[in-house]
């Protein structure tokens, strides 16, 4: 199923955007708007998952 194999890339984007995020914020040296950009594109993330489920959803009612 191709939404499901997107739907897991997606989801292994948001835990590395997530992993990196909270790396950037134990180092002091990490300037404010890298955090701010991480957390930016952490949240595209979890949007594109949520529309996808959302569609799928929506495909299988």
């Amino acid at each position: 199923m191709a939404i499901q194999a997107h739907l897991v890339e997606l989801e292994r984007k948001h835990k590395i955007l997530e992993n990196e995020l909270h790396e950037a914020l134990v180092h002091p040296s990490v300037d404010d708007l890298h955090i701010c950009e991480l957390k930016r594109r952490k949240l595209m993330v979890k949007d594109q998952i949520e529309r996808l489920r959302l569609s799928a959803d929506e495909t299988v009612h």
